[in-house]
């Protein structure tokens, strides 16, 4: 029983709101607090699976794709911008598909330099009540409600993952990647770290965990930092399209009316 200091939620007909009614903003965090109904919960499988199956069917021809990782708030004029930019165009050249989460900052960047570039640009948007807001320049937008599914999609169709300067949600991506590296979920793609001045400090404490034992020395061994696009580019060469034999993706010829 509520006290009289309590209040239960309502709708907008003023009536109580049921605590196991699924809400249709917040719907990952819904998922999250802890069991529901049986009945809900069933409706919650078949959304994931519903969501898991949209983005398999809109990516399935999307690769061979690099996914660009980085913060959703430098602006334009940041150096940082200028680089995922120049990360964008030169992926691009090299054959692959730019992959991002689809929102401005340095995912906006990357995904204009393949279009200038004339590549493809995807973006695996999210749901969220600020910064992510689509990029203009992409060719393909998927809008996801679930952080982990999109996180699935941002891994599943590429070879190598490039991250620029970005907060915890760039760090989360890039330790999701190492982690299914390390434990050979998936197969050993390069890591390139964008940005020396950023990620020194975390590189040393990486390195700090091979000399505790924490990790092997071999889990680094894929990971690259630098700051040099040409540089980035010959280790993914090496690395992705060498090893695994990737074919050039032909770019369109506009006087030939190719799209």
């Amino acid at each position: 029983m509520p006290t009289d200091t309590e209040t239960k939620p309502t709708t907008e007909n003023n009536q109580p709101q049921s605590n196991d009614q699924p809400k249709t903003n917040g719907s990952e965090r819904y998922f999250l607090e802890g069991p529901k109904s049986r009945g809900s919960e069933t409706m919650m499988v078949f959304r994931i699976i519903a969501e898991f199956i949209r983005g398999f069917r809109h990516l399935h021809f999307a690769g061979p794709c690099v996914t660009v990782f980085g913060s959703a708030r430098f602006k334009e004029d940041h150096p940082y911008y200028q680089l995922a930019r120049e990360v964008g165009l030169a992926l691009s050249n090299l054959g692959f598909t730019v992959m991002t989460g689809g929102g401005p900052g340095i995912m906006e960047a990357a995904n204009r330099g393949a279009k200038e570039a004339g590549g493809t640009s995807i973006g695996c948007n999210i749901t969220l009540p600020f910064e992510q807001k689509p990029s203009p320049y992409l060719d393909k937008m998927i809008e996801f409600r679930y952080f982990f599914i999109r996180k699935v999609m941002l891994v599943k169709y590429s070879y190598a993952f490039v991250v620029l300067p970005g907060g915890v949600g760039t760090m989360d991506e890039l330790f999701e990647a190492l982690t299914l590296i390390q434990t050979r979920k998936i197969k050993d793609f390069p890591i390139v770290l964008m940005g020396k001045d950023y990620y020194y400090e975390l590189y040393d404490f990486l390195e700090e965990m091979v000399r505790q034992k924490t990790i092997n020395p071999e889990d680094l061994n894929l990971l690259m930092l630098t700051d040099s696009v040409e540089e980035a580019m010959a280790h993914i060469e090496q690395h992705a399209v060498r090893k695994f034999e990737l074919k050039r993706v032909p770019k369109p010829i506009r006087m030939l009316g190719e799209k």
